[in-house]
């Protein structure tokens, strides 16, 4: 997963739910600062990208579409690892 592909998982996400690019950066990445510093054009692990790309899956909303041009991870259904902005 590339870093503009989390952008754009990040910017749909928040648009469709409501809260900051900082909030879910500590979600998904536990860093409140990991979408502005993608968005500054820096560039992230392959493991923190993975990390990040699951919890997408995981807590994308089900009215939301996930875009078609970025695979999706398969979601996990474990209740522990969901953080859901409510």
């Amino acid at each position: 997963m590339q870093p503009h592909d989390l952008m754009t998982l990040a910017d749909r996400y928040t648009g469709h739910v409501g809260i900051k690019l900082s909030t879910v950066g500590v979600y998904s990445a536990n860093d409140g600062k990991f979408f502005l510093r993608l968005g500054e054009g820096f560039d992230c692990r392959t493991k923190t990208a993975q990390k990040v790309a699951n919890w997408f899956s995981t807590n994308w909303p089900t009215d939301l579409e996930w875009p078609r041009d970025i695979p999706r991870p398969t979601p996990t259904t474990d209740a522990s690892r969901k953080r859901r902005a409510a």
